[in-house]
Formats: C-alpha cells, sequence, structure tokens
C-alpha cells in the first residue's frame, strides 16, 4: 500500500530521502488520516474533541511536496 499511495509518485534520491519519505508518510497514515473503519477516526486518538470549524478557517498544509494534504482548523 505504502508503494501504490507514496513510493510510485516520489522519486527518490538516496538513504535519507527514503527514511524521511518513509516516516513522514507512517506518520500521516497513523495520526492525520481518516480511517472508514474507525468512523473517520485516526489509529492513535487525540484526547481532545474536535471542535466545529467554519470553512474560511480551514488551513491546508503540504507533505511530502503536495503529495499529501492535511487539513486543520486555523487558531480563531
Amino acid at each position: 500500500m505504502i508503494r501504490a499511495e507514496c513510493l510510485d509518485w516520489t522519486l527518490i534520491l538516496g538513504r535519507r530521502h527514503l527514511d524521511l519519505t518513509l516516516r513522514t508518510y507512517a506518520e500521516h497514515y497513523n495520526c492525520g488520516r481518516p480511517h472508514r473503519g474507525l468512523d473517520l477516526a485516526t489509529p492513535l486518538v487525540d484526547a481532545e474533541d474536535p471542535l466545529p470549524v467554519s470553512p474560511r478557517d480551514v488551513r491546508r498544509r503540504d507533505l511530502l511536496s503536495g503529495l499529501i494534504h492535511e487539513y486543520y482548523g486555523a487558531a480563531a
């Protein structure tokens, strides 16, 4: 799965780049990506309850040069 979703779309430039890419993807997969089997929760659930956010207050963070996008609510 990591190959199809990440490595097939990335040109790896060396061992350090591969390690960084795999760490970034694993962190996103386990902490940031919603999972349908867990009612759209992440496997590593935070203790905080989600707060309602206006669409104008949503910010995007690009990971792996834009291959992955994570969205979060901006601080008021």
